[in-house]
């Protein structure tokens, strides 16, 4: 629970502090922001599955849980658990990137995202997302998920127009920062509709090429070396 919640807090650190950086250093090149927020985006998340994968799996996105729950990797009760300390860690995180950045520590965006090309944007990238850790997880290359999910978020950005959150409890983060990597509150419920819609797909599609994901499969999810330290002999 505490890794999930520091993993979600620098998470969402990470993307609105170098959202809000991007626009100060960048001012009015959007294309020049986004990229330095991508980048920042990718790098991040390399780091924090790499640090926190041992010990809590480094989900950091209610859908890898509930998903991953699914699959038993874990339990119902730990998913849950996992969203809300994800949920948490990402607000927390919004406000500590504001303050970083002499900004309102809560300030609601202004930034509003909903359209039909967003949805299906996040559906995409939503899928795109889980079928990226499962597969690895069925393969047996969960090492390769810290590198494989920062380099798909980064590009992700780039190849849907909802610039990828793919993530419900970071989509509520964002909604505290009235900043470039901000989402208006009123956007949010196609947002994280949308990213459930995208989870479902990518099971589906899992069930489709594999036939089953096993709970020694789900196990494995976004862990970066071996098995979390809680399955271990401690």
């Amino acid at each position: 629970m505490l890794a999930e919640y520091l993993g979600s807090l620098l998470l969402a650190a990470i993307v609105i502090g170098s959202g809000i950086a991007a626009q100060n250093l960048s001012p009015h090149a959007i294309g020049l922001e986004l990229l330095e927020n991508a980048i920042a985006t990718g790098g991040g998340l390399y780091f924090l599955i790499v640090t926190f994968g041992p010990i809590s799996g480094a989900h950091f996105n209610p859908v890898i849980s509930f998903v991953d729950a699914l699959f038993d990797g874990i339990s119902w009760r730990s998913a849950w658990g996992y969203l809300c300390a994800q949920v948490a860690g990402c607000v927390s995180g919004a406000i500590i990137a504001n303050v970083m950045f002499s900004k309102s520590a809560v300030s609601l965006s202004m930034d509003h995202r909903a359209s039909v090309a967003h949805g299906l944007s996040e559906v995409i990238a939503t899928a795109g997302l889980v079928l990226v850790v499962l597969v690895l997880a069925k393969t047996q290359r969960s090492a390769l998920a810290p590198a494989a999910v920062g380099t798909y978020i980064a590009c992700a950005y780039f190849f849907t127009s909802s610039t990828s959150f793919a993530n419900p409890a970071i989509v509520v983060g964002r909604m505290f920062s009235n900043s470039f990597a901000g989402i208006a509150p009123a956007s949010t419920p196609l947002f994280v509709g949308a990213e459930a819609v995208g989870g479902a797909v990518a099971v589906g599609l899992i069930k489709l090429l594999f036939g089953t994901l096993n709970a020694r499969d789900a196990s494995t999810v976004t862990v970066a070396h071996g098995p979390r330290l809680s399955e271990g002999p401690i």
